[in-house]
């Protein structure tokens, strides 16, 4: 970890490009199995376009609106684009298998921060969180993950867009971890660690916390 650590004691990270990347075969077999899944006639690569734009467009919409767009309306908006209308049973069947897909091809570590990092700071008496937007992985998916990993021991809480319907740079959700730091931990102790100019480097400082921002050269 090439984070000067003095100064700071608690610690919020973001999880998406900062700690891990999707497996490189996950995108494209996820597109196939909704393809699959939805009998839908079009190419692999017409509902892999789709998938793109409205990941693309789904983030744009909970940046600018601070709100989150649920993962099945984003189902639903790729879907109507085949004109497919699904009830909601065959939505969660489809995102169970969709996490099914997501351990067969879980996402890759990235080398920014390791156990080691985690565990010195826990060390240091630092408290540490993870703060991040969803979007077609659910919170809920992404605590199993952790835990499969050995990594969800080391975080004191988790924020996930998704279960709170916020999502960042808004200063709502980052008040979130404000609440659930120590009180006597000052703003600027608190560093949140994130790869996103907007959503984590600018929203924690307008927050009043200190930032770091990941360059990704992996």
């Amino acid at each position: 970890m090439n984070i000067d650590s003095q100064g700071y004691k608690h610690y919020s990270f973001d999880l998406w490009l900062t700690l891990f990347r999707s497996h490189l075969e996950f995108k494209t077999s996820r597109a196939r199995l909704l393809k699959d899944f939805f009998s839908i006639e079009n190419t692999l690569d017409e509902v892999s376009s789709a998938f793109r734009y409205y990941d693309v467009l789904g983030n744009h919409i909970n940046e600018t609106t601070g709100g989150n767009m649920d993962t099945f309306e984003l189902y639903l908006l790729i879907l109507g684009r085949f004109n497919i209308r699904p009830n909601y049973q065959s939505l969660e069947q489809f995102y169970l298998e969709s996490e099914k897909l997501f351990f067969n091809y879980p996402p890759c570590l990235l080398t920014h921060f390791s156990a080691a990092d985690f565990s010195a700071l826990k060390e240091k008496n630092c408290t540490l969180n993870v703060l991040s937007n969803t979007g077609f992985i659910k919170g809920r998916t992404i605590k199993k993950y952790l835990d499969q990993m050995d990594l969800l021991q080391y975080f004191d809480f988790l924020i996930f867009s998704d279960e709170v319907n916020l999502s960042k740079p808004n200063p709502e959700i980052f008040q979130l971890v404000r609440k659930a730091v120590h009180p006597q931990i000052k703003d600027q102790e608190i560093l949140h660690i994130g790869d996103n100019l907007l959503s984590d480097y600018q929203g924690a400082l307008n927050a009043g916390f200190s930032a770091y921002l990941i360059k990704n050269d992996q």
